[in-house]
């Protein structure tokens, strides 16, 4: 009869969290199928070398598996530097120390403000027709990105944000990044996403949104120049024409 003890069922449980944590960080990245590849090709190894000793096919699969993490390095090398970040980002830390001295509370009042003050900006824009594009760092940090456009380290303020995506402005055509409370950088040039499904009738804003969402955790606000609407990119998905307290609630949520 086996014997299961505590620690083998713990060990059950790591395992098990790993490959879901694998799973969505591929899954928000679309390279799913890629996942889902290697995964099938470590279970027929598994089959053929432990279970039916099978000599010839383990024999070959085990030439393959011998230089198999070098290969994954190099095709999941985006994912596994976003694994790693994910894990030590400061952000992670230090609100799992929040979580443990004070409970999880309620977002701090600068936090309060600049919510609102994109939610403001927003709506007036949406209110133009004025295209906008904002992005809002999570736990990946976005230094990367800051660096193609033009750094302000600005606090985040209605009237600046209005005033980058007039129409007039230089800095209209690239993305806005926020973290922190802090405009960090304007004119940004993000990834594109070159997913087959996203509706014809979204625009380059909304694919360069949505491959921002698939290449970081990041969450991207939306006004579209051509009717007004407010969308919102986060994991690789859409929200489409979001009102003012549902984009208020969803940045609250982070």
């Amino acid at each position: 009869m086996l014997g299961i003890g505590i620690k083998d069922i713990i060990d059950i449980l790591l395992v098990a969290l790993l490959l879901f944590y694998v799973y969505r960080l591929m899954r928000r990245s679309g390279t799913i199928s890629l996942f889902y590849g290697v995964l099938a090709f470590i279970v027929i190894w598994v089959l053929a070398s432990e279970i039916f000793d099978m000599r010839l096919t383990g024999t070959i699969l085990d030439k393959f598996m011998s230089i198999g993490l070098i290969v994954l390095v190099i095709l999941f090398q985006d994912q596994i530097k976003r694994f790693l970040i994910d894990i030590g980002s400061r952000s992670r830390w230090k609100n799992l120390r929040k979580l443990l001295l004070h409970g999880r509370g309620e977002d701090t009042e600068e936090y309060h403000e600049s919510v609102m003050a994109i939610v403001r900006a927003c709506m007036a824009m949406s209110r133009t027709k004025t295209g906008a594009l904002i992005v809002i760092q999570r736990k990946v940090p976005l230094s990367d990105y800051e660096k193609t456009g033009e750094i302000l380290n600005a606090p985040v303020n209605a009237r600046l944000l209005e005033s980058i995506f007039f129409k007039n402005s230089p800095l209209h055509d690239g993305a806005v990044i926020i973290a922190d409370g802090i405009i960090k950088a304007a004119g940004c040039i993000l990834p594109v996403s070159h997913d087959m499904d996203i509706p014809k009738e979204l625009g380059l804003r909304h694919r360069s949104a949505l491959g921002m969402s698939q290449a970081t955790d990041a969450l991207c606000v939306i006004v579209s120049e051509e009717t007004g609407n407010i969308s919102v990119a986060s994991a690789g998905k859409f929200q489409l024409k979001v009102s003012g307290p549902e984009l208020e609630s969803i940045l609250r949520a982070r």
